[in-house]
């Protein structure tokens, strides 16, 4: 049986199948998390306000209604020097997938040329060229020049999903410092209100000290906890003013006037609840998040290199030509009958290069293991935040409700405490210890309040929401 020759279709479709099988088949990775978010049944029976729809399309302007702070993260999104940084990423990305790009296609170049070198006979030998020239296009007949193009515009993608990821991370560093300043405000009242107290039982103290009624221990009681309510002012001010600080370089920009108000002008327990949102199925809601879709299109990018690899153990055809016109004077250039063209292909097949193909390869499959690996570690770590978040919403309302109860609990004893304290019923020991838990009780209620807050911030966050906003 004679051989079957070897036809254009032929090789046409040999080529095909061979570019086929150079490119890896992409499967998705399954997400190594579990079905279901820890305490996600149980979050959601506790929600006041919850919706059907996903946090991630759900615009910030919406989640957020407090007027200052919406006005902060506009400024913030205008400003913020990572923001930026994450923006021009996206612009080198597309710079690298349009050169990429530009491979696919042969380099015409205008050109002249002129060489001058002895003969044998004692003359000179003058040649002048002029004319456009191709050089050295490559024939991507096994898409090695095409993978490496798509793993670029891979990488633009990804860079557009991490400065999605940017955005959702700076509103929410914007909105969580916002509730931490707030809720300085909120505990240097609870210290400015507690010194003054205790200013006043120093003062009755130390009269009842003067005409006999008090000791010295409790002279020095008094004193003490006067002392520290003054250090608790000065860690408050100064904690607040790291808050600030930090806020201003989200901002990229001083603070507004309307957000560098006074601590008696603001208070958590003036701003509205934030509303509450569904934590949705892991792989459904993990996958909607920017920085997972960047790794799994990092993943996709770091494919596509191994098949350019792969392709390079293959035969390389390119195309050098030009045509123009060839004279012995440079004044003749361009004259009729100078008019010269040349084609010079050239096939190279790669033969000894010392294993740099192979190492090549096993360099992209060992950066795609890397990017599954990355990709999984992604999504586990998107999972664990989750569930952090919704173990905070399951648990921090009651906390804040005990917290309350106690420090009503506190405030009642120490009314009580001075009423006796002053008709001499109660000791002044009594009065500070009392007076030592209510101002313990009070900080404490207002840390709790703003994890609340914080907390649904975070849950907001890490379900993918920041991204959308209102209009588009």
């Amino acid at each position: 049986m004679s051989p079957r020759p070897v036809t254009p279709a032929l090789l046409s479709a040999i080529l095909l199948s061979a570019c086929g099988a150079l490119t890896p088949a992409y499967e998705r990775p399954a997400p190594p998390v579990p079905d279901r978010f820890p305490q996600a049944a149980s979050a959601t029976s506790v929600a006041s306000a919850s919706t059907s729809t996903p946090a991630s399309d759900i615009p910030w302007q919406t989640f957020f209604t407090d007027a200052r702070l919406r006005r902060l993260i506009d400024i913030a999104l205008q400003n913020n020097r990572d923001l930026r940084v994450a923006v021009l990423n996206i612009e080198q990305a597309r710079a690298t997938a349009r050169v990429r790009e530009a491979d696919l296609w042969p380099t015409v170049n205008a050109g002249i040329s002129g060489s001058r070198q002895p003969t044998a006979s004692g003359g000179v030998s003058s040649i002048y060229s002029a004319g456009l020239q191709v050089t050295a296009y490559e024939l991507d007949l096994f898409n090695r020049v095409r993978s490496l193009g798509d793993a670029a515009a891979q990488q633009v993608l990804a860079s557009g999903e991490a400065r999605k990821a940017v955005q959702i991370g700076l509103i929410a560093s914007v909105a969580t410092v916002h509730l931490a300043l707030q809720a300085d405000d909120d505990a240097l009242r609870v210290t400015q209100q507690t010194l003054q107290t205790r200013q006043d039982t120093a003062r009755l103290t130390k009269l009842r000290f003067d005409n006999g009624a008090s000791s010295m221990l409790d002279l020095r009681g008094a004193e003490s906890l006067l002392a520290a309510a003054g250090v608790g002012l000065a860690q408050q001010t100064r904690q607040r003013a790291l808050d600030e600080n930090a806020l201003v370089l989200l901002l990229g920009q001083a603070l507004p006037d309307d957000a560098a108000k006074s601590p008696a002008a603001t208070s958590l327990s003036d701003d509205p609840a934030l509303p509450d949102v569904p934590a949705g199925i892991p792989s459904e809601v993990l996958t909607r998040r920017p920085d997972v879709r960047q790794a799994e299109l990092q993943l996709i990018a770091a494919n596509a290199n191994i098949a350019a690899a792969r392709a390079a153990f293959f035969p390389r055809i390119t195309l050098t030509g030009s045509i123009g016109s060839v004279s012995g004077a440079l004044s003749g250039l361009f004259k009729a009958g100078t008019g010269a063209w040349s084609f010079a292909p050239q096939l190279l097949q790669p033969i000894f290069d010392a294993g740099r193909n192979q190492a090549n390869l096993a360099f992209s499959v060992a950066a795609r293991d890397t990017a599954v690996a990355q990709y999984e570690k992604a999504i586990q770590t998107a999972f664990r935040e989750v569930a952090d978040a919704l173990a905070g919403r399951a648990t921090l309302q009651e906390q804040l409700r005990a917290q309350t109860a106690l420090a009503q609990a506190e405030q009642g004893r120490l009314d009580l405490t001075d009423l006796r304290f002053r008709n001499g019923a109660s000791s002044a020991l009594d009065l500070l210890d009392a007076q030592r838990s209510l101002y313990a009780a009070q900080l404490a209620r207002v840390q709790v309040q703003a994890q609340v807050q914080q907390n649904a911030v975070a849950l907001y966050r890490v379900l993918g929401g920041g991204w959308t906003a209102a209009g588009r």
